[in-house]
């Protein structure tokens, strides 16, 4: 059997699972990851987390977080891919977020999986997997 993923958990999922009142389905698959040794973020995830970290356990739990999680390099290769998604999805008739786009093409640069409890990363993989936007 072969190495399994890694996994690039997306801000939305790492404040359900930050969160002491956070989705427990979300805080366990978050949990297994990083016992696994598979969880990952990238800049733009760890940006956005510390941009809105709430009081001293929030802060606690990021600094601890950037110690122990793989952090996927944001390369020239990531932001091509971000504006070909961000065309490809305009192309479609959807505006997203830039973080989304940066992420989702972390992620698919990288050839890791995405844990995320976020409509418009479903969005861009649809978009860049060909699939039509159904209404």
């Amino acid at each position: 059997m072969g190495k399994e993923k890694v996994v690039l958990i997306d801000t939305s999922s790492w404040i359900e699972a930050l969160r002491l009142t956070g989705s427990p389905d979300i805080r366990n698959e978050v949990e297994n990851l990083m016992i696994d040794g598979r969880a990952a973020w990238c800049d733009m995830v760890a940006v956005e987390l510390w941009n809105g970290a709430r009081g001293a356990y929030e802060r606690q739990k990021l600094s601890e977080l950037e110690d122990e999680i793989i952090c996927l390099e944001t390369t020239p290769e990531v932001w091509q891919t971000a504006r070909l998604l961000a065309q490809r999805c305009r192309e479609a008739g959807q505006t997203v977020p830039s973080a989304d786009l940066v992420i989702t093409a972390c992620a698919l640069a990288n050839n890791a999986e995405i844990e995320h409890c976020d409509n418009h990363i479903d969005l861009i993989l649809k978009v860049h997997r060909g699939e039509k936007r159904k209404n």
